[in-house]
């Protein structure tokens, strides 16, 4: 019987417990069973092959083994298995069972009793979800091809067979073979080259296996300062280098907070602009959308959530995708706090606010089991854990707590939080014991104040939450209730920041016509701003107040950029009328081989109905 049919309560009462402090919740986003057959290091020998757009080779699988009768159990997905050899380099036998849409294929391997590793020899296919395959045209440089991986939530088991589940942790150490105008980088220490000329790196820190990252194209490099620097395409490593130049000042600012960085480089690839998310927070080096060079670094908060991510979810993960508020909530509460170290406390509060309001706004979309933080995922993709409400409401959580114990004592128990869990993965229930055994220690007051029962298993944001107060924000608010709200002198405007214009562009009328957006860019230029945040909610306005001269611009957008925060409300707004549909549509069969999987599974239930 396949184990992931039966009941949870029923596997935690008969599986063997898992090591992860002991706790028999098992992921069911994997068909690994680490606590019997564990993956404890992992050696790749790959060859990019962008004619074909495959990688090829092998993986070297060092095993700890709790159980010798038990096979070694694997996560694959659109992989060809070659051939499978033990210790002694004899083939072993391999099965690869029934595909499941969102999981893949289990791969099973009989092992014999002295197996203290397998070689799975394999390539990877069409279906690699995780591979982005790019063009010399999709590039900034027009010249050479690019390749990027992007692992999380569950999509490494597509280009590596390998225990893919966030719950067990891995060191790895791999030998790429690649074109030899190319760079290739990954998140890892760079060891050198091979005899054979293969690019060599090395983690030897332990990590989920979401984060193992690849890039290959033509990259130039610019140090920041001895352990921060950039990597970007020639034509944009000066304006990337530029932008980027507080990012030691970051990681200083992030150790003062919780303790020390302990990756050794931070390092931060600017990716050609199909890269589906922000940022990426793989270890040693972030993969980031070229989306962030405003030219005023008034984006660079992604920046400081991807550092952020070194302590919570890197080095504290979540153990399940259930738990990824852990890492999402924590992120973006550590965020707002280094922005505040950095830039003060005024930007700090409107980044939070506009965050806030992005939360309430995806609250209004969302039933009610996918409003809590412990969000219940059988039978679903992991994506869908990714909104709002782990990054928000989690971030308004801790925030909270905050409040209500003081910043010192708080800091306090994050940091150590962060040093009793280093290099482990939690559950959901190690935070709340961890918060009883530290913070609930007074006869009850703090527990009642706080509700954190409320806060993670239930729907909705509980009555004691505080929205932050900006002078700032209530500039923009005062605007918006004036009779010139549609007229504003540029006098009243003028220093406004981004998270101000955002504010601006939020709280405009529905009822608003396209001859006032007309007015309104003639003034301001909304239209041609470099600012892909504040040009994305113009671009939503534009399309519902039927404004036709913005329409060049929106195609020329989602044409040539892939970042789903950016796509998902474009074309969700283009498809609500039937006309925009067919627009949406005629678009997307145009832009959708420039996407990647992770954005193309979102657009394609929007656009095409799938």
């Amino acid at each position: 019987m396949d184990w992931r049919l039966l009941p949870l309560s029923l596997i935690a009462a008969c599986a063997p417990a898992p090591m992860i402090h002991n706790d028999p919740v098992v992921d069911t986003h994997s068909f690994s069973r680490p606590e019997l057959v564990r993956v404890r290091h992992v050696e790749l020998r790959l060859a990019i092959d962008f004619s074909a757009k495959e990688l090829g080779g092998t993986a070297r699988l060092l095993l700890e083994r709790k159980d010798l009768f038990a096979p070694l159990r694997l996560d694959t997905k659109g992989l060809a298995i070659e051939r499978v050899t033990g210790s002694d380099g004899k083939d072993r036998t391999h099965t690869l069972g029934k595909e499941d849409s969102i999981l893949g294929q289990e791969l099973t391997i009989e092992l014999a009793r002295t197996d203290a590793e397998v070689t799975v020899a394999y390539h990877t296919t069409k279906r690699a979800e995780a591979l982005q395959w790019l063009a010399p045209a999709q590039t900034a440089g027009k010249k050479h091809p690019f390749l990027f991986t992007q692992g999380q939530a569950i999509l490494t088991r597509t280009w590596i067979p390998l225990q893919d589940t966030p719950g067990n942790r891995i060191t790895y150490e791999a030998w790429i073979q690649a074109p030899s105008e190319l760079s290739v980088r990954m998140a890892a220490k760079e060891v050198g080259s091979a005899k054979d000329g293969r690019s060599h790196f090395q983690m030897d820190l332990a990590i989920p296996s979401y984060l193992i990252a690849l890039a290959c194209g033509d990259l130039e490099f610019r140090a920041i300062s001895p352990r921060c620097g950039v990597y970007a395409e020639p034509s944009v490593i000066e304006r990337a280098s530029t932008e980027l130049s507080d990012m030691e000042t970051m990681v200083a600012a992030a150790e003062k907070l919780f303790g020390p960085y302990r990756w050794g480089r931070y390092d931060l690839l600017v990716l050609p602009p199909s890269f589906p998310f922000g940022g990426m927070e793989n270890p040693c080096l972030t993969f980031a959308t070229p989306t962030i060079l405003a030219g005023d670094k008034s984006l660079v908060a992604l920046v400081a959530h991807e550092l952020a991510h070194s302590w919570s979810g890197n080095l504290v993960t979540n153990a399940t995708w259930r738990d990824f508020w852990l890492n999402e909530g924590f992120t973006v509460y550590f965020e707002h706090r280094i922005m505040e170290s950095i830039y003060g406390a005024d930007r700090a509060r409107m980044e939070t606010l506009i965050g806030l309001m992005g939360l309430e706004d995806e609250l209004k979309t969302l039933p009610p089991a996918d409003q809590v933080l412990h969000i219940e995922l059988w039978g679903r993709n992991p994506d869908d854990a990714m909104t709002a409400v782990a990054y928000d409401k989690g971030a308004w959580f801790l925030a909270t707590c905050e409040r209500l114990v003081g910043r010192a004592r708080f800091d306090a128990f994050l940091t150590k939080w962060f040093e009793q869990h280093a290099f482990q993965s939690v559950h959901t229930a190690d935070f709340e014991q961890f918060l009883a055994d530290e913070l609930y220690r007074e006869p009850g007051e703090l527990k009642r104040a706080l509700q954190a029962d409320k806060w993670i298993h239930s729907p909705g944001i509980p009555d004691n939450a505080v929205r932050p107060q900006s002078p700032l924000m209530a500039a923009v608010d005062a605007v918006l209730a004036s009779k010139d709200a549609l007229t504003p002198p540029a006098a009243t405007t003028s220093g406004w920041v981004t998270q101000q214009w955002l504010r601006y562009l939020n709280g405009l009328p529905a009822s608003i016509t396209s001859a006032q957006m007309q007015a309104l860019d003639a003034t301001f230029h909304f239209t041609q701003s470099g600012n892909s945040e504040i040009l994305c909610l113009w671009l939503q306005k534009s399309i519902r107040a039927g404004h036709a001269a913005a329409d060049a611009r929106l195609e020329e957008f989602l044409l040539t950029v892939g970042r789903r925060k950016f796509l998902k409300p474009l074309y969700e707004e283009l498809v609500k009328t039937a006309a925009g549909k067919a627009r949406a549509q005629e678009i997307y069969a145009r832009a959708r081989a420039g996407y990647h999987a992770v954005a193309v599974r979102t657009l394609d239930a929007i656009v095409l109905g799938k």
